[in-house]
């Protein structure tokens, strides 16, 4: 039986999630949390086969959430469920430790089999994440500006362009006004802009606006 502990603050994924899997007969959702820290307490006191995250929660960013399940726990697969698309998330979060991506749009035999080829030991990647990949070992497509960021740095330039102020973006992150201070200037020299209205732009064109 393949234990699953699902990570999402919305109930009604949740719910989805499990009436999905409740038609297969090898796989069960053991376990719920809708915080991050929730998550993290949960892996701690309880075994897991694999852990759906997702990636807006509403305490820590699923990302952060990611990185300290690895580090506590360096066997654990985690496939990340999320509504941003591949092109966002989905290198950053295998480089971060998780073993698949996918979207919440995707077909629901693409869950199970995602879910079969992680616990088996395999990564899973979709179609879309494979083209991707795929261009840029030829060097067809160009990466894009922000997928040379930090997770921080990162972070910062999503919420400066969802409109938030430097004192709210140090709130949000738990961190010091001067610490984001820093993480903004290394965005605005590895993106190559002059100013935050620069990065500003670049984050709407992109579809940034919103994500963790």
């Amino acid at each position: 039986m393949i234990s699953i502990l699902v990570v999402d603050d919305h109930a009604l994924i949740r719910k989805g999630l499990k009436m999905l899997l409740e038609d297969t007969p090898d796989i069960r959702i053991t376990g719920e949390a809708d915080t991050g820290m929730q998550a993290i307490s949960m892996v701690r006191a309880h075994r897991f086969d694999l852990v759906l995250l997702d990636l807006s929660l509403p305490d820590k960013p699923g990302i952060d959430v990611l990185r300290q399940l690895k580090a506590e726990h360096p066997d654990i697969k985690v496939i990340v469920l999320s509504m941003h698309p591949e092109d966002q998330y989905g290198m950053r979060t295998l480089k971060a430790g998780a073993l698949g991506y996918l979207n919440k749009q995707s077909a629901p035999e693409m869950l199970v089999g995602a879910v079969r080829q992680v616990v088996g030991g395999k990564r899973y990647i979709s179609e879309a994440m494979a083209e991707q990949l795929l261009n840029n070992m030829v060097g067809t497509s160009q990466e894009l500006l922000h997928q040379s960021l930090s997770n921080r740095e990162y972070q910062t330039l999503c919420l400066m362009a969802s409109g938030k102020s430097l004192s709210e973006i140090a709130d949000g992150m738990s961190l010091s006004p001067k610490t984001v201070s820093v993480y903004r200037g290394r965005m605005l020299e590895k993106m190559g802009f002059k100013n935050n209205a620069e990065a500003i732009h670049y984050a709407i064109s992109n579809h940034l606006v919103g994500t963790p």
